[in-house]
């Protein structure tokens, strides 16, 4: 719901409190069952007209409180089906129609009957309240977007260059219109002095197209002979009117260069900026005037918490109508004058208003409920369109420039490029082809490389596939490696025991032991042998054992790396699974990426415009907060009508904005919060309620995403 609605359905059940009017139609078999007492529901039954106003009471009912948007015509038509609007108010006529009333009405019949009446006024008078509340709406936040757009214009030069080059099509139609539109009259009174047809008026044509210039200009003078010259006695032919009336586009583009001599002296650039500015104080203007009429109605329109003694709530009704209309009648016919002017003319004319009642039986009279159907049906079909259609050409002709004017320079850079353009397409049309092949086949390749080989990779992982496992080296090179060691060891110890065990033999339990010390990485024997060769290297290596040595030491070597490149994989395979992840996550980023990129360009854009929402949520709160440091309180603390009207149209688009990021109980309280914000409170509890809504919510209206 919008704040609309919810002041709709907060005046209508305030007409259903002072109306002390039932809306329930008891079936006049139930009232014949009670004893004595006439009911309501008894006289509406006896009545049909009653009945018929019940119904068309409950339709506006059910609309105010669903909070739908009730149409203009639809309101319309339900006043035209009451038939209030149809009575006659001439005496005459008036006492004819009390002569064919139902004569078996009692009195307390017709006074239900009038009740009922007032009852529907009430409340096709909160429906049209609703909907000037929301015409006014709007207004005024387009008003206020046509503001910003001139103050970029203004707060920039860049920006009054492009504004001078896109309205130069329109300034240049203007003036060839106005050159045009005055020589063909031009044209038009000189074939007329020709053809004698005005010959009263030849001298005085003379003398105005005489004195249009100044004669000691070229131009005037030159004029002044070709009106003598070029008149002839007979009928011109085709060939001297078109010399004829070049002269005279020649003589008023002379004349208009000397008119706009402040075009001459200012720059093109500053004569658009002074536009620019023009436009921006009539939207200003206009603006405030709208939203003094929003806040005056906000104010004082169905004040049904004081009313007026002598006339009660018919009288508050009768006069809110009364406000209506002279806010409808005001707006655009004030433009000029100030916003205290506005003010005092509106109640003035309200107060000198000769349809409002003086009394209580003028208000109770049946004509009093026709005059009001009358007026709000006025309001409906007549007042309401006006405003609304000199609103929308008065923002036409002062508001931002259209899209055509706006965009037709790279509209016409890129038509006149388009041959050029076509032609680059038809000449690199292999080239083309081919680099679309090659972006297709990349992307295939990536897919497959990056996302779904990984991913494959990952899942054999997982189901402990063993031809996924990794390794650097084979898993039975160690186990050969170390067994030929071990064989080498043993057969050097066999063949040299003395080395091995310091005897002539060796046991087959020394054997086991010194295998068992191989695997360990114990090679005892052989580096003995090592050893004592080395202190007669020549003599060891042609006699004794020193190459063999040296050999199966290299095989130790070479045994110790594989140990190592063994540990090394067996880390590798323990952390396995990591690695698929991380051989996988460089496409799936790359992939997110683009099918995010792919979202933002062809989807919903849901996410970006979120974030447009809240950053412009912040710009509201700030207005917000503008309104209510500046404003300058009345004698009750209260916010002017013009402040008060601009307030209620920003936490109207706060509302607006705020729909649908907020959690449901969350939004609940918010709107309670705005619609504290919105009624007109003393200043300070406003700006209390103002901070309290940006701790309370920041974290879903005012975090800028």
């Amino acid at each position: 719901m919008s704040i609309v609605a919810d002041s709709v359905r907060s005046l209508d059940a305030k007409v259903d409190l002072v109306s002390n009017v039932s809306l329930t139609v008891r079936d006049q078999e139930d009232d014949e069952q009670r004893d004595g007492d006439v009911s309501l529901g008894a006289l509406s039954s006896s009545s049909p007209r009653a009945i018929e106003l019940l119904r068309l009471v409950r339709t506006l009912s059910n609309v105010s409180t669903s909070g739908e948007r009730l149409q203009s015509a639809r309101l319309e038509w339900l006043l035209l089906e009451s038939g209030l609007a149809d009575r006659a108010l001439h005496p005459y006529e008036t006492a004819l129609s009390a002569q064919t009333e139902d004569p078996y009405l009692s009195d307390a019949e017709k006074q239900f009957e009038n009740d009922v009446e007032w009852l529907l006024l009430g409340k096709a008078t909160v429906q049209t309240y609703g909907l000037l509340m929301q015409s006014f709406l709007d207004q005024i936040i387009p008003l206020s977007d046509d503001i910003w757009y001139w103050d970029d214009v203004l707060d920039s030069y860049s920006y009054s260059c492009l504004y001078t080059v896109q309205s130069t099509p329109l300034r240049m139609w203007a003036w060839t219109t106005d050159i045009y539109h005055e020589s063909l009259s031009r044209f038009q009174r000189l074939g007329r002095r020709v053809s004698g047809q005005d010959p009263d008026r030849a001298d005085e044509a003379d003398e105005e197209e005489s004195d249009a210039v100044p004669m000691g200009t070229p131009a005037a003078g030159h004029m002044h002979s070709n009106a003598h010259e070029l008149v002839p006695q007979q009928q011109p032919t085709l060939s001297i009117q078109w010399r004829q009336f070049y002269s005279i586009v020649k003589e008023s583009i002379a004349e208009r260069s000397l008119t706009d001599l402040r075009r001459r002296v200012l720059s093109t650039v500053d004569v658009c900026r002074s536009e620019a500015r023009s436009k921006r104080a009539h939207l200003r203007r206009l603006r405030s005037l709208t939203a003094t009429g929003l806040g005056m109605l906000m104010a004082e329109g169905l004040n049904f918490r004081h009313p007026d003694s002598r006339l009660g709530w018919r009288g508050v009704l009768e006069r809110s109508v009364s406000l209506m209309d002279m806010v409808l009648q005001s707006i655009m016919s004030c433009r000029d004058l100030g916003i205290s002017a506005f003010e005092d003319k509106v109640f003035e004319m309200v107060e000198q208003d000769p349809e409002l009642s003086v009394s209580e039986d003028e208000l109770n009279s049946t004509e009093k409920t026709s005059l009001l159907a009358r007026r709000l049906l006025r309001i409906i079909q007549e007042s309401l369109p006006s405003h609304a259609e000199q609103m929308a050409e008065v923002a036409t002709e002062n508001g931002r420039p259209p899209r055509l004017v706006r965009y037709w320079l790279p509209a016409v850079t890129l038509l006149v490029s388009s041959s050029t353009i076509l032609r680059i397409l038809v000449n690199r049309r292999d080239d083309i082809v081919n680099w679309i092949q090659n972006l297709g086949v990349t992307v295939r390749d990536f897919w497959l490389n990056w996302v779904v080989e990984p991913t494959r990779k990952i899942i054999n992982t997982i189901r402990h596939d063993s031809s996924s496992e990794i390794a650097i080296m084979s898993r039975d090179s160690l186990k050969a490696d170390r067994d030929s060691l071990e064989r080498m060891v043993v057969d050097f110890a066999r063949d040299k025991p003395e080395m091995a065990v310091g005897a002539s033999t060796i046991t087959d339990s020394q054997v086991a032991d010194i295998r068992s010390k191989v695997r360990e990485g114990d090679v005892t024997p052989i580096l003995r042998a090592y050893e004592k060769d080395l202190r007669k290297p020549f003599v060891g290596a042609v006699r004794g054992d020193l190459v063999r040595a040296l050999l199966i030491q290299i095989q130790k070597t070479k045994v110790d790396l594989e140990v190592a490149i063994s540990g090394i994989d067996a880390l590798l395979k323990s952390q396995e699974l990591v690695f698929g992840f991380v051989g996988l996550t460089p496409g799936i980023l790359v992939s997110i990426g683009f099918f995010q990129y792919l979202k933002a360009m062809f989807g919903s854009r849901k996410g970006i415009r979120r974030g447009k929402e809240s950053r412009r949520s912040v710009r509201v709160l700030r207005k917000i907060d503008r309104i209510l440091s500046e404003a300058i309180p009345t004698q009750e603390k209260h916010l002017s009508y013009k402040d008060h009207g601009l307030l209620v149209c920003e936490v109207h688009v706060l509302r607006t904005l705020s729909h649908g990021a907020l959690p449901a109980d969350v939004e609940k309280e918010f709107v309670e919060d705005l619609g504290d914000l919105a009624n007109l409170k003393s200043i300070q509890i406003q700006m209390r309620t103002l901070d309290r809504i940006r701790w309370a919510y920041a974290e879903w209206v005012a975090k800028a995403k």
